[in-house]
């Protein structure tokens, strides 16, 4: 089954310390490019959450963003990091000793700056386990939304995908009428201008014209193609990059027919053939 690169996801806990929120987005991207917003005493876990995200995606943008919300008791348990503050004071004196006109710092910019308010009693460990393992629940929501919006995409594909082949069916049956019609017109063009076909020569014409306007090997790669994107719908992997590079190819295929084209009807089947895979292709740019 294929996987959507879009999806959204929101799981919400709360624990002794407080409420806490996991809030994922993915969108499409050529590769798995993960962005986190993290409060400063969460950071640390950052290489765990990415790690773990990777193990789980391997293409879109995804953007995580964590919030916890304090009990009032863990709120009210504040206290200044001492060395922090009097390094940051120490700072704003040197640097203000070098401006001409520096403007008042204000103790609530201080008190802003991370890491100078802290909890006193905080239990920062075992909100680092319950982050982990909301953002474990976070990740399966988005996986199963984007499982599910790939289902829609690949019935999608596969539907366009039976239109493809009955096109194909369709032009392979009606082809030796196609040759036929060719002769025919040759036969009646030679008669107009009161020719003595040398019906020898008219046949080796006829050989060498219907080589030229040859477009099984066309149809044939297009059916195999076919095959193929059913394989790949079998499958439970990332496809996104291969049915890409199929989608290039059916249109490679598509245009050839098109050039080879005998007949009005070919014509028209093979700009129908260029529009489903265009279309096509603009689902694919969604698949993991």
């Amino acid at each position: 089954m294929l996987c959507s690169m879009t999806g959204f996801a929101r799981v919400e806990d709360a624990c002794e310390q407080g409420d806490l929120t996991w809030e994922v987005r993915s969108v499409n991207h050529r590769y798995l490019e993960i962005g986190f917003r993290l409060p400063e005493e969460i950071r640390r876990l950052e290489g765990q959450l990415r790690s773990r995200l990777q193990s789980r995606l391997t293409r879109g943008k995804i953007d995580c963003t964590f919030r916890y919300r304090l009990t009032d008791m863990q709120a009210a348990a504040l206290e200044l990091n001492m060395p922090l503050l009097d390094s940051l004071l120490l700072q704003i004196y040197e640097l203000n000793e070098k401006l001409p006109d520096p403007a008042p710092v204000r103790a609530y910019d201080v008190l802003a700056w991370p890491g100078v308010v802290q909890s006193a009693d905080r239990d920062m460990e075992s909100i680092h386990v319950a982050c982990l393992e909301l953002f474990e629940k976070a990740v399966d929501q988005l996986v199963n939304m984007r499982m599910t919006e790939g289902g829609r995409t690949e019935k999608i594909l596969q539907g366009k995908c039976a239109e493809i082949g009955s096109i194909v069916r369709n032009v392979r049956n009606r082809y030796p009428q196609v040759l036929a019609s060719v002769r025919e017109k040759l036969q009646k063009r030679a008669a107009e201008l009161l020719l003595e076909v040398d019906q020898a020569r008219l046949e080796q014409e006829l050989v060498y014209l219907a080589q030229k306007l040859d477009i099984m090997e066309e149809l044939d790669r297009l059916e195999s193609h076919l095959d193929e994107m059913s394989s790949i719908f079998a499958r439970r992997e990332a496809a996104g990059r291969r049915l890409d590079f199929l989608m290039q190819e059916c249109h490679r295929e598509a245009n050839t027919l098109s050039v080879k084209s005998a007949d009005v009807e070919t014509t028209r089947v093979a700009v129908d053939l260029k529009v489903l895979v265009e279309q096509m292709r603009e689902q694919v740019q969604n698949v993991e």
